[in-house]
């Protein structure tokens, strides 16, 4: 899940500069750059979620264990971590543009050891690249795109920012099952569409209007800034359990859910994690989208307690071997994903100054990265002593435990909160 650059604020100088760089250079209408570079961001984003159905093809082509599986998945959490919080300023002091084509080749690169690899090792190698290039597309196509659009439909470009990461994961889950289901050799199929796809991305940014003119600042803007302003400390502090039970849900769909549905269900098509995967993200999206009305807090509430009902259910279907049980889980944990996320960013990116919004964004995605890639990989360190079902019930009690805690959190802050105005 990724969010826009939130420095990356154009003033009418700074795109009139940008506008008269570009022009002496061939390149496209903006209107099509905004249609194409949104494009490239969700086309990121659903190469980030094709390796989902693609999991248990593996594990049986190459004889993989399930903790191998889990730290390739882990692996890509932390490297694109990594990427936001040294790279996620960089495009405000170089441009958009050469950043948007660097994380395009990157990508086309992972695209191309996925589609060659022929063992673990590359696998993981092709994860930590793709990781780097989503992080370092996440914040100069987002800020790229929110420019581009339409000036008298800029809420737009935002919109596309804040649905294309979830929606982007589901679609790519989908993609590969399918495809997984239909062609004899899926992981190829998938990955030469992939390497296409990039290479056309790639090509066409080249072509894209620059939106950001250059300033100093480049070497100090990678030294990685984490600040949380001390006005919003309890704020934060209180959305803090429902971010990382959000992200370990995302974690479960992605990288634990394929595993357990061969192991515990014995259902090993791709496509049924793949469908999994696209529901979890599919609703996540649209909870979004559509809860734009309800206030922060109510959101952190809904989405804390979806999140702990779909861990208990998705519990339930692994304790009782209930399969339908598991699609109520990708429902609700989806629903609980996109509320929670929502709630935390709508709620504090308000309450603080522009130039302190992205030290904010980057503490937000530190917890929900770590949260996401570090707890897949120690649950599939666990496989090999306790079993698969044992390890899927530990991780669902575990973001269940910390999305009440999140509930009881956020109801206290906002009480107190109450209290405060009113007196």
């Amino acid at each position: 899940m990724t969010g826009p650059n939130m420095r990356g604020v154009l003033s009418a100088s700074d795109g009139r500069r940008a506008r008269s760089s570009s022009a002496r250079s061939p390149h496209l209408p903006r209107t099509v750059g905004f249609v194409g570079i949104s494009a490239a961001m969700v086309a990121i984003l659903v190469a980030a979620g094709a390796p989902t159905p693609l999991l248990p093809i593996y594990e049986k082509n190459w004889g993989l264990a399930p903790w191998e599986l889990t730290l390739a998945f882990g692996v890509y959490a932390i490297a694109l971590l990594v990427a936001i919080l040294v790279i996620g300023s960089l495009s405000d002091h170089i441009g958009r543009r050469p950043l948007m084509i660097a994380a395009l080749a990157l990508d086309l690169t992972a695209m191309l050891v996925f589609l060659f690899a022929s063992s673990i090792g590359w696998l993981i190698a092709a994860r930590i690249v793709q990781g780097v290039a989503t992080g370092t597309a996440s914040s100069s196509l987002s800020a790229a795109v929110v420019e581009l659009a339409p000036e008298r439909h800029k809420k737009l470009g935002a919109l596309m920012t804040s649905m294309a990461p979830l929606a982007g994961l589901g679609i790519g889950s989908l993609f590969a099952g399918i495809l997984a289901q239909l062609v004899s050799d899926p992981a190829f199929t998938v990955w030469l569409v992939l390497v296409v796809v990039m290479a056309i991305g790639t090509v066409f940014t080249v072509f894209t209007p620059e939106t950001s003119s250059r300033k100093p600042g480049a070497l100090a803007s990678l030294v990685p800034r984490v600040s949380v302003p001390p006005q919003v400390r309890g704020l934060f502090a209180s959305t803090l359990p429902g971010t990382i039970s959000a992200f370990m849900t995302m974690a479960l769909f992605l990288s634990l859910v394929p595993i357990v549905l061969g192991a515990v269900f014995a259902v090993r098509s791709p496509i049924v994690g793949a469908l999994a995967a696209f529901v979890t993200f599919g609703v996540g999206t649209v909870a979004s989208a559509v809860t734009t009305g309800v206030r922060p807090h109510r959101l952190r509430l809904l989405g804390a307690g979806a999140v702990t009902l779909g861990a208990i259910l998705f519990i339930g279907s692994v304790g009782a071997g209930a399969l339908p049980l598991l699609w109520a889980a990708a429902v609700f944990g989806g629903a609980g994903l996109g509320a929670s996320f929502a709630g935390t960013t709508r709620g504090l990116v308000p309450e603080v100054k522009a130039h302190d919004r992205a030290g904010l964004f980057a503490a937000i995605y530190l917890t929900g990265y770590l949260a996401m890639g570090v707890p897949a990989i120690i649950a599939g360190q666990f496989v090999g002593s306790v079993g698969v079902t044992s390890m899927a019930v530990g991780f669902g009690i575990v973001i269940a435990i910390v999305a009440m805690v999140g509930v009881v959190v956020t109801g206290t802050h906002t009480a107190r909160r109450r209290k405060a105005h009113a007196a």
